[in-house]
């Protein structure tokens, strides 16, 4: 399988390479990153994680690929796509899905990837439809997809507690290929 390589305005969505777990790990596996994910990951959890990526791009062609700052390469954390495999939610679903250092919010950064992953899912993977999953307290990510056009699902919302102890609810918007339109920068 050829290497992943997508390069948007200001950023290069690209495949893993070995090199890239440990910055990525350093710069997202802070509380304030992971508030929403199940808390900060140990060592067994961030294993877990690299292998779930690695085998979504094995298994599907595409992952929740390294976002990578192109001025000065920077590794600002990841984007993508993958199969939702979350018990409970719509299994099989084609998920966008992100997660960035602390210092790259508020730039774009995460609405530029999502909004190329889209492109990608619908023009690269034949994807009818997307979804992309939160909890009700991180707004920042709703409020994500909402600028990208998902509507809210609430049909689709599951019940699971291990990213949000709280609510122990996951709640789902998506978009249609039909729907998408590419948001202005």
């Amino acid at each position: 399988m050829a290497e992943f390589f997508h390069e948007t305005e200001r950023l290069i969505l690209r495949d893993w390479r070995e090199g890239d777990w440990a910055p990525f790990w350093t710069g997202t596996n802070t509380p304030a990153v992971m508030r929403w994910l199940g808390g900060v990951a140990d060592e067994a959890k961030r294993a877990a994680v690299k292998d779930r990526l690695l085998g979504y791009r094995a298994h599907h062609g595409h992952t929740f690929w390294v976002v990578e700052r192109k001025d000065d390469g920077a590794l600002l954390g990841f984007c993508g796509l993958k199969r939702t495999n979350q018990k409970g939610g719509p299994l099989g679903a084609m998920e966008v899905g992100w997660r960035l250092r602390e210092d790259a919010w508020g730039q774009g950064y995460a609405r530029e990837a999502a909004s190329a992953s889209l492109d990608l899912a619908f023009d690269r993977f034949g994807a009818e439809e997307v979804v992309a999953l939160t909890v009700t307290g991180n707004r920042a990510s709703w409020g994500l997809m909402e600028r990208l056009g998902m509507q809210r699902r609430e049909d689709l919302d599951f019940d699971n507690s291990e990213f949000d102890a709280e609510t122990g609810r996951i709640i789902v918007y998506s978009i249609a290929k039909s729907a998408w339109q590419k948001p202005d920068a």
